[in-house]
């Protein structure tokens, strides 16, 4: 795991209410996870890498979907590769 690698001279200091400590120990517990630490370091960072995940995907289908209706509806004439592939497909489907 990548986070082992790194030496760990970050800290991260929050306030929580009880009610959200306790509910957190018990999924701690239930998880399965050996410490608190560990645990809410996981869960955060599973959330977080899903959180960017899910962001990069919108961006790129965006960007996807801006180049296809370009292609699509734009301006832009075929290059002389089209030209020539459309017409020997004409050529060769009129001699059936």
């Amino acid at each position: 795991m990548e986070s082992q690698l790194i030496n760990k001279d970050e800290r991260v200091e929050i306030r929580i209410s009880s009610y959200d400590k306790r509910i957190f120990r018990k999924a701690q517990k239930l998880s399965g996870d050996k410490s608190f630490s560990s645990f809410i370091l996981r869960i955060v960072k599973e959330q977080s890498e899903e959180i960017v995940a899910k962001k990069d995907r919108i961006i790129v289908s965006e960007r996807d979907r801006k180049k296809f209706f370009d292609a699509v509806f734009g301006n832009n004439k075929p290059n002389e590769n089209l030209v020539e592939a459309a017409k020997k497909y004409k050529f060769q489907t009129t001699l059936k």
